[in-house]
């Protein structure tokens, strides 16, 4: 993939409605996304815009990863408890609605079947579950975060 077509993909979902964009073709890979949570969006070197020294992009692409993860991996350390996970991909929505309040805080008590999050996959709502008594320790996602299988949602304690 050479710059021009990164640069055309970038303006397409600049004007998108989009929330996140990943691509992936052997080498290339690139990812997008216009979630808060997020700091930086990722680009990881394809072999045509690689500089002459291939230790050089790699290891700028480790330095994005670590900043944009340090944050949460030093507020997970803190918390404890067992971490919901995200059942499909699709759209997490903390909220039932714009006025509405927060399904879960950190510090509520929640029972077995409660709804802590929900998922918005192809327009359907899905609720999902606590799948046990505890009290919620943390959110690991953002309202109207684009969430991939398996991600963590909640942790319970």
């Amino acid at each position: 993939m050479n710059l021009n077509d990164i640069k055309d993909l970038m303006a397409q979902f600049d004007q998108s409605s989009l929330r996140e964009f990943s691509y992936k073709n052997g080498t290339d890979e690139l990812q997008f996304s216009k979630n808060e949570a997020r700091l930086v969006s990722e680009v990881a070197p394809a072999p045509v815009l690689a500089t002459p020294s291939p230790v050089a992009p790699s290891s700028a692409s480790t330095e994005t990863v670590v900043e944009e993860t340090s944050a949460p991996v030093e507020a997970s350390v803190a918390a404890e408890g067992d971490v919901v996970e995200s059942p499909l991909v699709g759209v997490a929505y903390l909220t039932a609605g714009p006025d509405k309040p927060a399904f879960v805080s950190v510090g509520d008590s929640v029972k077995k079947g409660q709804t802590l999050v929900i998922i918005e996959a192809m327009k359907v709502m899905n609720e999902i579950p606590a799948p046990k008594d505890g009290v919620v320790t943390e959110i690991l996602v953002s309202n109207e975060e684009m969430v991939e299988f398996g991600k963590g949602l909640v942790r319970i304690k």
